[in-house]
């Protein structure tokens, strides 16, 4: 007769004695970690993910040292997703000191909030931490005189903060500075000088898009091509040519790349007013630019092409980056549009009404 075996116990462990490794780590590792991933990811839901994963990460996340990290496209924000808890999250980075915040808020207070005093502000925050965008934006504001009247503008201001953000590496703040000197807008004129530093910002521009060619995707921007296409049609029809050529960013150096990329603030600004979130007044327009999406805040506050009066720009960056995108093709004279709407074969329906503003020569 065998012995009767025992029946083993099972034994239970509670989740108070589970082993949890990333409990085990440091504060300070983690916040190593979620700083570097903060400042390298490349939307905001990168982010966000991880304050919906835990509570420990969710308040290691939400440390000041983290947030000061963000890189700018953790600010990335859809103006059709624009809400209170977004706008707090900035205003959390901005407490933070993180550059970035400042400037992106800062832009979109001044311009989609309008609330001027208080954008203006961040900004300058952000310029003082040497942030290039924040020193040129704030310039553009100066020669323009946003937010107030034509006798609020402030050339020596605009150029002084233009050679500040041209020191830092700004190339469109370069191309402001050149033409400031070369016609002696708000500097005393230098011609030679203002031809010197045209000539290193299109070598600058050269520079950034030979290396961004490394890493372009052609396929990705099909699209877009054959849209341009279609106006590089009807411009030349308009002129009566026959040849189509295509209009790179540097096609007056003969390259054939990619445009620059747009900061996500200006893709905000511009999505903001084209989608009807924000409402533009009567008489006020965009920067003609399509990376810009700065509004005019008084009416004929921004520069019109002097050749064909159709288009108006906020700076002559934007002018330049649009003339050798866009404009440079469709461009016309006032008096040839004249004469097509005599002939009236191509179904124009008028012409664009010529405003009361300053005009700015084409480069």
């Amino acid at each position: 007769m065998g012995m009767p075996q025992r029946k083993r116990l099972r034994t239970t462990v509670t989740d108070n004695q589970k082993s949890d490794l990333f409990d085990q780590l440091p504060d300070d590792l983690v916040l190593y970690i979620l700083c570097k991933l903060s400042s390298s990811a490349s939307c905001p839901s990168d982010f966000i993910n991880i304050l919906i994963t835990c509570k420990r990460l969710k308040r290691l996340a939400l440390n000041p040292l983290v947030l000061s990290k963000a890189g700018v496209k953790t600010f990335a924000i859809k103006a059709k997703r624009w809400s209170d808890s977004a706008h707090q999250f900035l205003e959390r980075c901005v407490d933070a000191g993180n550059r970035e915040a400042l400037y992106t808020l800062g832009m979109i207070r001044f311009y989609c909030l309008q609330n001027r005093g208080n954008g203006a502000s961040f900004m300058a925050k952000a310029a003082i931490k040497s942030h290039a965008l924040a020193l040129y934006s704030l310039a553009v504001i100066q020669f323009n005189g946003s937010g107030g009247s034509k006798n609020n503008k402030n050339l020596r201001a605009g150029v002084a903060l233009c050679a500040r953000a041209a020191v830092l590496g700004h190339i469109d703040a370069l191309r402001e500075l050149g033409h400031c000197l070369q016609d002696g807008y708000g500097v005393l004129q230098n011609i030679v000088e203002g031809r010197r530093l045209l000539v290193q910002a299109n070598a600058k521009e050269l520079t950034l898009s030979l290396r961004s060619m490394l890493t372009w995707k052609p396929q990705q921007q099909q699209q877009q091509q054959a849209e341009e296409q279609q106006n590089l049609h009807f411009a030349c029809t308009v002129m009566g040519t026959t040849s189509i050529t295509g209009c790179s960013l540097l096609s007056d150096f003969g390259c054939n790349v990619p445009a620059r990329e747009v900061h996500p603030v200006n893709e905000f600004l511009k999505e903001w007013f084209e989608s009807g979130i924000g409402v533009l007044h009567p008489g006020l327009r965009l920067c003609s630019h399509s990376g810009c999406g700065r509004p005019e805040t008084r009416p004929h506050e921004f520069r019109r092409c002097s050749v064909c009066s159709t288009v108006n720009y906020c700076s002559r960056g934007c002018q330049a980056q649009d003339w050798k995108l866009r404009h440079k093709v469709e461009c016309v004279p006032t008096e040839q549009w004249q004469e097509v709407l005599e002939d009236g074969d191509h179904g124009i329906g008028g012409m664009v009404e010529m405003e009361e503003g300053e005009d700015v020569a084409v480069v």
